[in-house]
């Protein structure tokens, strides 16, 4: 009977003790404040209101975002937005979620969780770098700093050449100003009473920006000078072969020609066909003068011919017209026939070379501006060495008197020419070489005849269909 008087006593005093520590738990859980010494970013809230607590800190955070930010650009006038417009915002997640330990779950997650609470938090801040880009958009970039402008090579009318340096501006670094930002917003509440008085000033890291032409990259090109000139007269050109004069010495005018780079005609003909049109003038047909389209092209590329000649250049392709022409000695000439015979050269001077071509009055001239030794020049000089005949074919023709005759077609005397080109050094002539040795052909004279010997079916000549020189294709 003693030993169940016993076990009673002890369960009953072992549901005492355990009501008890359940109604200790229970007190200790349901507390409504924090435990001791707990710090928030600088805000010392142990044993505080939790309710307080959770209000209070949505105030202090959006108190940190709506402190004043002062943005400074060098030359720029100040921007003020608070660090909520410039994309900052701040949150406790970690601790609001601890907070919600301390009044969820069951007992014993209650018990674990306010007496492990931890005694120290910090903030988690966030930074939203587009909103920061809108506030110094490239709008602002350019009120404020305005936009690179690019060097400047100017030719001018009296062949000097005159540069212009570029202007810089300045555009954000938003790589170093997001990572400056964030090392200059404050992290905890400490600073947020100090920061209200007193405004967080913040130098906006810029970085330059340079136009897309320097001066340095122009100057580099070498255009230093005038280095040859040359000129050739339209003496009594009609309006049509005038224009076409003109149109091709357009196309060309304005080349810049890098170092190694072939000058091509053809295709400065063809950009003359497409954006001035060419006329009708004599062009030249198996040796004789006949209407044609672009008759006169030529007188450029002759022209152009000689300007590289004076400068040294390497002629790549280059032939003389099939017949003399009137602007230039006989071998110093550049006939261009499309589709067969081409003008080029190569610009050997290792720098750039800019071709300016432009027909004034009754005079085509070519200047060449680039690099070029002083003291350097050449002279070309061109020498018939054979006159060619033209030869008489007589054709019998019965209508007319016996023994009579006429001619049907006139001749012209040919020509072959040797040309010769000396370079001079300091004045003295150091080297001469053959340039060229040109044919010109002697176009053969038609005689109708009644008379003995006359040929009456003379043999035909085994000839090509001739191309046009001096002129272009008709697009019709």
């Amino acid at each position: 009977m003693k030993k169940i008087h016993a076990a009673l006593i002890a369960l009953i005093s072992l549901i005492l003790v355990g009501s008890l520590v359940i109604g200790g738990l229970q007190l200790y859980t349901s507390q409504r404040t924090l435990p001791d010494e707990i710090n928030l970013a600088g805000w010392e809230i142990g044993g505080m209101n939790i309710d307080d607590v959770q209000s209070g800190l949505e105030q202090r955070l959006r108190a940190l975002e709506a402190l004043p930010l002062i943005l400074k650009a060098d030359g720029a006038a100040d921007l003020s937005p608070t660090l909520k417009q410039a994309g900052l915002t701040y949150k406790a997640p970690a601790f609001l979620q601890a907070l919600q330990g301390l009044k969820e779950g069951n007992l014993w997650d209650r018990f674990n969780a306010r007496r492990n609470f931890p005694r120290s938090w910090s903030l988690a801040s966030r930074l939203d770098i587009k909103q920061l880009k809108d506030i110094l958009s490239p709008a602002w970039e350019r009120s404020a700093f305005g936009v690179p402008v690019d060097a400047t090579r100017v030719i001018t009318p009296g062949d000097q050449v005159v540069y212009t340096p570029g202007t810089n501006s300045r555009e954000v670094n938003w790589t170093a100003l997001e990572t400056t930002l964030l090392a200059a917003v404050p992290t905890d509440f400490q600073q947020l009473e100090d920061l209200q008085n007193n405004p967080l000033i913040l130098e906006v890291p810029l970085t330059v920006l340079e136009p897309a032409i320097t001066l340095k990259e122009l100057k580099d090109q070498g255009i230093e000078r005038k280095i040859t000139q040359f000129s050739t007269s339209l003496g009594s050109s009609g309006p049509g072969r005038t224009h076409n004069v003109d149109a091709a010495a357009k196309a060309v005018n304005g080349t810049i020609l890098p170092p190694d780079a072939v000058f091509d005609y053809g295709k400065a003909i063809e950009k003359a066909r497409q954006e001035y049109g060419f006329r009708e003038a004599p062009v030249i047909v198996g040796g004789r003068l006949q209407p044609g389209m672009g008759g006169g092209i030529c007188q450029v590329s002759s022209t152009l011919y000689n300007a590289a000649l004076r400068t040294g250049l390497e002629i790549v392709e280059r032939r003389n017209h099939s017949v003399p022409v009137n602007y230039l000695p006989k071998g110093q000439d550049a006939t261009f026939a499309e589709g067969y015979i081409n003008f080029r050269f190569r610009n050997n001077t290792g720098k750039y070379i800019i071709i300016q071509a432009e027909v004034q009055g009754r005079a085509l001239t070519v200047k060449l501006f680039g690099t070029f030794p002083k003291n350097i020049s050449y002279d070309i000089q061109s020498k018939t060495v054979e006159i060619l005949p033209p030869k008489d074919v007589f054709i019998r023709d019965a209508s007319l008197s016996p023994g009579s005759s006429r001619v049907i077609q006139q001749g012209k005397t040919g020509y072959v020419v040797e040309t010769h080109i000396t370079r001079y050094v300091d004045g003295k002539a150091v080297e001469t070489t053959q340039l060229s040795r040109d044919v010109y052909p002697a176009q053969k004279r038609l005689i109708a005849a009644n008379q003995p010997g006359a040929g009456r079916n003379p043999t035909p000549e085994a000839t090509e269909r001739p191309f046009m020189e001096d002129g272009v294709r008709s697009s019709q």
